[in-house]
């Protein structure tokens, strides 16, 4: 095999894949609500994840963010600020609200039903963020921007949540 720099640099190029304009706003429009089929997948959601914290494990917990519906109005709020749409941005949040408003109501009420009241090391570990998490965070974000404005998406958004 005889590669060039050349060739190896057009293996980067994303040009071709890209989406257009107005089909990456419309697919991240079409995420920021939470209503019907999206509201009940938050709320097994957060039950998953709230499992996974009662038994201490990592593997269910990362399980619930794959299956959460949360990235909708988190990207609309990106793409808002982006391309400055007041009117999405105000959609976004309040959608994001409601969702978090929902969840911790699903929760709470786990939380108040469930036999385990003691705080496991999964529960302690996200009570003190530190940098590395907002990077990671950040390289993410980037991940699914790249993923949401490209004809060839693959499974990095369910990765990036």
């Amino acid at each position: 095999m005889n590669y060039s720099l050349r060739d190896l640099l057009d293996n980067f190029r994303i040009k071709a894949h890209r989406e257009t304009y107005r089909s990456v706003v419309k697919n991240i429009e079409q995420g920021v609500e939470f209503r019907g089929t999206n509201l009940w997948v938050l709320v097994f959601a957060i039950f998953i994840a709230s499992l996974g914290l009662n038994v201490n494990s990592p593997a269910v917990i990362i399980g619930a963010m794959l299956v959460s519906p949360l990235m909708g109005p988190i990207m609309g709020m990106g793409l808002a600020m982006g391309i400055n749409d007041l009117a999405l941005l105000r959609k976004s949040a309040i959608n994001y609200g409601f969702a978090a408003a929902i969840s911790l109501i699903t929760s709470t009420l786990y939380f108040k039903l469930s036999p385990i009241h003691e705080a496991h090391s999964e529960i302690l570990a996200r009570t003190a963020p530190n940098i590395y998490d907002v990077l990671i965070a950040f390289v993410g974000g980037l991940a699914g921007i790249l993923a949401t404005a490209s004809k060839l998406k693959g499974n990095v958004l369910p990765g990036v949540a």
